[in-house]
């Protein structure tokens, strides 16, 4: 009796934990899964659960694809990115189907389907197809483990870890890695090594902060990151969504294998019982290699073995020979600093091949600084590259990189995307978006007929000022451009307008003073106060504006040899009460006198020599949009005399000095430094 009430006690004791542990899985806000025997995933592709409670997403054959997800759908509040929260713990393992090498990798996805059957395999990991990848309609959010370098998603290597948001190119990626606590630096990791590995995913929405950490089976938690990407997921993951894996396999070939899996979506994700979870299947026995069977006691002749070896010994001297010519003609420099911004660096191998060896014909552009080439990518993308030749030290060097990657992060309609860059020798390639019709200079100058008319102008400057605004005052540092003219801003395949060409750029924290004191830019566009302070700001890029204002609105360059500077004779016909005079000829009859007329007089007083008279970006933006009107100036008023008195003044002085410096041309930038890159910047 007593036996048998001892066993009835323990089944429902059984019971009872085996009950709590289900509701727990299903409980909306968390889950745990110490292996899958119990669980009631969404199966689809490949994926299997063994009897263990292994979960397998592929298997060894090839262009497969399998998906894994929580059968319940996830419960979000994202009225504001406040209020999001998450995080999620994992070990997987990828098992290669060949000695060599595994592929394609496998993600953790947040998405709001858990259909994923017309998802692509390969370098697509299941998770998108040719027609859906990049669409803003997709709300994906996905961590890729990706194990084969895919030219056509810019990939880094064929072992890494990227935040991937509705794209297979990834937002941020890096190597493998994690932090040792106990070495103090980061390790490799390889990820289809057959190796239990751990994964971290934690989305704080009240820091906009999404961290990846990776560690072996054997280590903790390290307190360092692999990934940590400022980012405001709310737009990204709706109220609705569902949790889980994807994984492909291409020609070469993984086992896929998560064991253990928890998700919290408000607050820490529980630790997984690691003695709990189901063993890896053992690996198949190696194939013995194929030796062709003796056949008799044969004996090579003595010369026959001597002509052999001389062969073998030419052919490994030719083969070394090669391989060093080719990699001399690649060699990059690559210092262990750079590791933090290899998913923005490009390998000069890429963009040799990308302008076909940096020939002549593919040259698009040529500047102070460098030569500008078209390439087109393994993917198809075209894209700018931009050599510049420096000789800088390592310090100089590193915060020039930093700043390049800062501003690769700059995302608006009219900005050229800044990509990344390379380095090799005494040289420095930066890779641009590819604008097809070139820069404004080249339209608006040129004879080329029809030119542009009145509305493509004014919806360029529309364009560019609302850029300038977003680096001024929207983004989270002030950028200051330093060199805007017609030359740097490039026209897309529509002949909108995008400025271009950061290499003078410098960024600082809002509410603080700009510190570099390095004059850099181009007379014709450069404010006055530049040549007292040396200091650039805000107010010296609304200058420029202004010149390239007047430029757009005349035809005309700010200075030409036999003719009155441009602001001069811009005042000139403001003065006889006929400033619409002062329009290009090529559009009489064709603009709206009253746009004309705001842009030609705003133009001046954006490049006023006071900084105090001049608006703000927001204000042109407030003129421009008619949301604030232009005061009333009339003709012959002593302000325009002013005006005049103190521009003259001081534009004779910066053209001085530009012919002092040895600025060959007052259309090209001018710099105090011998190159853009030199102590100082």
């Amino acid at each position: 009796m007593a036996a048998a009430a001892l066993r009835s006690l323990y089944f429902w004791i059984t019971f009872i934990l085996s009950f709590n542990t289900l509701a727990l899985a299903q409980d909306q806000n968390q889950f745990i899964y110490n292996g899958f025997l119990e669980a009631k995933l969404h199966l689809g592709g490949n994926a299997t659960i063994h009897p263990d409670g292994l979960l397998q997403l592929t298997n060894t054959s090839e262009r497969q694809q399998g998906y894994a997800f929580h059968p319940s759908p996830i419960k979000f509040n994202t009225s504001s990115s406040q209020s999001l929260l998450f995080s999620t713990y994992f070990v997987f393992a990828m098992v290669p189907g060949s000695l060599t090498a595994g592929g394609h990798g496998m993600t953790f996805v947040i998405s709001p389907s858990m259909d994923f059957s017309e998802a692509t395999a390969t370098s697509y990991l299941g998770l998108f197809n040719t027609s859906n990848n990049g669409l803003p309609t997709n709300h994906v959010l996905a961590i890729e483990l990706d194990t084969v370098e895919s030219p056509e998603f810019k990939d880094i290597d064929d072992n890494h870890v990227g935040i991937d948001v509705n794209d297979l190119i990834s937002n941020d990626s890096a190597p493998a890695t994690y932090f040792s606590e106990e070495e103090g630096t980061n390790k490799s990791l390889k990820l289809a090594s057959g190796n239990l590995t751990q994964v971290w995913i934690d989305y704080n929405g009240a820091e906009n902060v999404l961290n990846v950490t990776l560690a072996p089976i054997s280590d903790p938690k390290p307190s360092r990151p692999l990934l940590s990407m400022v980012i405001d997921l709310s737009p990204i993951i709706l109220e609705s969504v569902y949790v889980g894996f994807t994984a492909s396999t291409g020609t070469i070939t993984n086992n896929h294998f998560v064991l253990g899996w928890s998700f919290n979506k408000s607050g820490k994700a529980d630790s997984i019982e690691v003695s709990k979870l189901p063993s890896l299947p053992p690996p198949p026995p190696l194939s013995p290699l194929s030796i062709p069977p003796e056949k008799g006691n044969q004996k090579l002749e003595p010369t026959i073995i001597v002509s052999v070896a001389a062969l073998v010994v030419v052919l490994i001297t030719i083969g070394g020979a090669v391989y060093i010519v080719r990699k001399k003609k690649y060699e990059e420099v690559y210092e262990d600093w750079e590791r933090e911004y290899s998913p923005h660096r490009f390998s000069y191998k890429t963009l040799y091949k990308a302008t076909r060896d940096f020939k002549d014909n593919g040259l698009i552009g040529e500047g102070g600084f460098g030569k500008v080439y078209r390439g087109v990518l393994p993917s198809s993308d075209q894209i700018a590259v931009k050599r510049v030749s420096h000789d800088s030290g390592e310090q100089t060097m590193k915060q020039f990189v930093a700043e390049i990657v800062s501003m690769g992060r700059l995302r608006h309609r009219n900005l050229v995307q800044l990509l990344g860059y390379c380095r090799r020798r005494g040289e420095l390639l930066l890779v641009y978006d590819f604008m097809p019709n070139g820069s404004l200079d080249k339209v608006l100058y040129s004879n080329i007929r029809p030119n542009l008319n009145w509305f493509q102008r004014i919806r360029i400057l529309r364009g560019v000022a609302s850029g300038l605004l977003y680096l001024h005052e929207d983004w989270e540092q002030v950028v200051l451009h330093r060199d805007i003219k017609p030359g740097n801003i490039l026209l897309d395949a529509g002949l909108n307008g995008k400025l271009g060409d950061f290499g003078l750029a410098r960024l600082y924290d809002h509410g603080s003073n700009p510190e570099t004191t390095i004059l850099a830019g181009t007379p014709t566009h450069m404010a006055p106060e530049l040549l007292r302070t040396g200091k650039a700001t805000t107010s010296t890029d609304v200058f420029a504006f202004g010149a390239v204002m007047l430029e757009l609105a005349s035809g005309r360059k700010p200075k030409e040899p036999g003719q009155v500077d441009l602001v001069n004779w811009v005042i000139d016909c403001w003065n006889r009460g006929a400033i619409l005079e002062a329009s290009d000829p090529r559009l009489e009859g064709l603009c709206v006198e009253e746009q004309m007329e705001l842009v030609l007089k705003l133009g001046l007083f954006c490049s006023h020599p006071n900084p105090a008279t001049r608006p703000s970006m927001r204000q042109v933006m407030q003129y421009l949009d008619g949301d604030a009107k232009f005061p009333d100036i009339s003709p012959n008023s002593n302000l325009l005399d002013a005006f005049r008195s103190s521009y003259n003044e001081a534009s004779n002085t910066i053209m001085a000095f530009s012919s002092l410096i040895g600025g060959s041309s007052s259309s090209h930038t001018m710099s105090t430094m011998d190159s853009i890159l030199v102590v100082g910047r």
